[in-house]
């Protein structure tokens, strides 16, 4: 008997360090990213229901090994075609962006070695915005650049955020310098798509409440201030007063104009400004975390919704494919410092999809054809 007690003794000291083994009472939030026990059906999807166009993606160095490349990865998603936002390139020792020398090359080989897959958008540098006649030049060069095979121009949120004129003042998105610009793109049928601003809790404090703490605790460069450089509400306001100026020039309001958590404001925008498209690039968590409220939304305005991605990386497209066409719950996203929260699949309708991958692209980018998804 007393060899017993002696043994269930031992047993019970060794169960005992085994779980402290397994227990980490420091873990940080960082660390702790449980994996669900809910069991529910599960419809991961790795390919797109129908043929879809990237309206937002960045490459450089497209040479024709890489296109190659990446023309088999887009079949494998079943993207039937990507905007090249990054047409300049970047050229970085001059700190700005790059040449028409490069957009032209580009063209010329994505056109060579992958008809109609990969469009080219162009961009415009605002450095030397002081000098006289700058504006002249840059409706002369977006001309150039649209005549080499540019079908959009992209505006970086360097604008309102990063350029400075010659002494330190930050350039403001609704510059009257820039208007030349922006007329010029509605008179040739060209579509800006901008990107403004960060989103607003980059420039909430940093603490408990803030939504985004993690991301700003492990991307410290990506917290703002009202003068760093200006309230996110001040640049927002900036491009909004374009939108408005320029009615006759397409927009496209990259991911949604940071609305997405407050769908009742994104729809209020919609019906301020026709001319005004949402990209939901980058912004996918938001949705899948109010499925039912966004499900309405997108039904409501099926017709100003464009599908998007942002950074390149074939894997985190399952995600959006997974929320966009699914009724799916209780599933994790792809960062936990975007979204701590598990996403839900607003299992969107046929028609709406087809609006959203392909069809309202085609309706806004030149050169797209529905004949090309429609096969």
């Amino acid at each position: 008997m007393h060899k017993q007690k002696i043994l269930i003794v031992l047993f019970i000291v060794a169960s005992l360090m085994l779980s402290a083994q397994d227990s980490d009472p420091t873990m940080s939030f960082e660390e702790y990213n449980p994996i669900s026990t809910l069991v529910v059906p599960e419809n991961p999807v790795k390919r797109a229901k129908f043929p879809f166009v990237d309206i937002h993606s960045h490459q450089w160095n497209l040479t024709k090994e890489r296109i190659a490349s990446l023309v088999e990865e887009m079949d494998e998603l079943n993207m039937g075609a990507m905007i090249n936002l990054s047409g300049r390139g970047f050229d970085r020792a001059a700190g700005d962006i790059g040449t028409q020398e490069y957009l032209a090359g580009m063209v010329r080989r994505v056109e060579g070695e992958a008809p109609g897959r990969i469009i080219v958008f162009t961009n415009i540098s605002f450095k030397d915005i002081d000098e006289e006649g700058w504006s002249e030049k840059a409706v002369k060069e977006l001309e150039e650049d649209v005549e080499a095979g540019a079908r959009g121009l992209k505006i970086y949120k360097s604008l309102g955020l990063r350029y400075s004129d010659k002494d330190g003042n930050r350039i403001s998105i609704d510059d009257p310098r820039i208007d030349p610009v922006w007329a010029k793109c509605g008179e040739l049928g060209i579509p800006v798509l901008i990107h403004a601003a960060d989103p607003a809790s980059f420039w909430d404090p940093m603490n408990a409440d803030n939504e985004r703490w993690l991301e700003l605790k492990l991307r410290p460069g990506r917290k703002r201030g009202a003068d760093d450089p200006a309230p996110f509400e001040q640049i927002i306001a900036e491009q909004h007063n374009i939108f408005k100026k320029h009615p006759n020039t397409t927009f496209v309001n990259a991911h949604m104009g940071w609305m997405a958590n407050n769908l009742d404001k994104a729809g209020e925008h919609l019906d301020m400004y026709p001319n005004v498209y949402f990209g939901i690039g980058a912004v996918i968590a938001e949705f899948g975390r109010q499925p039912r409220r966004s499900k309405a939304f997108f039904d409501k305005y099926q017709d100003r919704i464009l599908f998007g991605k942002d950074a390149y990386n074939p894997e985190e497209f399952f995600t959006y494919f997974r929320v966009l066409e699914t009724e799916d719950e209780y599933f994790p996203y792809y960062k936990k410092y975007h979204a701590f929260w598990r996403m839900y699949g607003l299992g969107l309708s046929d028609e709406v999809l087809k609006k959203v991958y392909y069809k309202n692209a085609c309706k806004i980018v030149p050169g797209l054809e529905l004949s090309q998804f429609e096969k």
